[in-house]
């Protein structure tokens, strides 16, 4: 049974940063693609970042600011997020997968979520 759990979410200040993790277990960790989502309240899931064997993606509203990695040995992905501000808000799911996609849709496995607020 594949589980996703993550972790580090929190209230943060606008500029701060904060780091996310996802351990994920009852799957090949090294295998898969791995990305981060959010759904902040009234918008939909959207990619916020990927890695695979062929690199890292970010989407354009956080490049430069928010960095993803992953640990293999612990079967773990992490979000280190940077210069936060308020359109960060949301709760961010990990997400696994064969392949990289920006779509939700291309991922058959799902974390519950982690909630990031960030005020001003």
């Amino acid at each position: 049974q594949v589980q996703l759990v993550e972790s580090g979410g929190g209230l943060v200040q606008a500029g701060d940063s904060l780091r996310l993790s996802c351990v994920a277990s009852g799957v090949l960790f090294s295998r898969y693609a791995m990305a981060w989502f959010r759904q902040a309240p009234g918008k939909e899931r959207e990619f916020v970042a990927g890695i695979s064997w062929t690199g890292t993606f970010y989407a354009d509203s956080v490049k430069g600011r928010f960095t993803i990695s992953r640990d293999n040995a612990k079967n773990t992905v992490y979000l280190q997020m940077n210069s936060l501000n308020n359109d960060d808000t949301a709760v961010y799911c990990c997400a696994a997968n064969w392949d990289i996609g920006v779509s939700p849709r291309a991922y058959d496995y799902w974390g519950q979520g982690t909630q990031v607020t960030v005020s001003s």
